[in-house]
């Protein structure tokens, strides 16, 4: 198996949930021994991260901690980041997050499988191919979720979306 490109990269998770940042700890930890995780369960605990520190990537809740607000310091300062929600999990927050520059969005009931996504994202040079593939990934969680037409509702932005990431990609229609 290669190593993870986790491995020596030093990433800030904030969540207002200890317990699911015990999960996503022990999930990246399992994988990438050698990765560095700093966490945050407030708003201002995490600004002062994000302010004295230096990270490879931030993962964000987007309630409870004002995930939002952090998501647009962040991308200020450069960081990839990465989205994580269970009650805010709408198309939206799914667009929002893109349009404020997050690498990614993923729910909360892929945390067993977040290696992978965060080794992606990192891995990836350009965001919109890497959202390209997220959304092929997650697709059917999306479908069963919000329904099979729920990119009807902003058709146009959902239609573009789709010919930049297929573009950037070199995949075809």
């Amino acid at each position: 198996m290669a190593e993870s490109i986790l491995n020596g990269k030093r990433v800030l998770a904030v969540d207002d949930e200890p317990d699911v940042l015990d999960v996503l700890e022990n999930e990246i930890l399992d994988t990438c021994p050698n990765c560095e995780i700093d966490r945050a369960t407030s708003y201002e605990s995490a600004v002062n991260l994000m302010r004295s520190q230096e990270y490879d990537m931030v993962i964000l809740d987007i309630m409870g901690v004002r995930g939002f607000d952090l998501l647009d310091l962040a991308v200020g300062r450069n960081l990839p980041v990465v989205m994580l929600t269970a009650h805010a999990l709408y198309p939206e927050t799914l667009k929002q997050s893109f349009m404020m520059g997050a690498r990614a969005y993923l729910p909360k009931e892929k945390l067993g499988e977040i290696v992978p996504f965060l080794e992606d994202i990192l891995s990836e040079t350009d965001s919109l191919s890497g959202w390209g593939r997220l959304l092929k990934k997650l697709e059917g969680l999306f479908n069963s979720r919000w329904g099979e037409n729920w990119q009807q509702t902003d058709a146009k932005f959902w239609k573009e979306f789709s010919q930049k990431t297929k573009k950037v990609s070199g995949l075809h229609s």
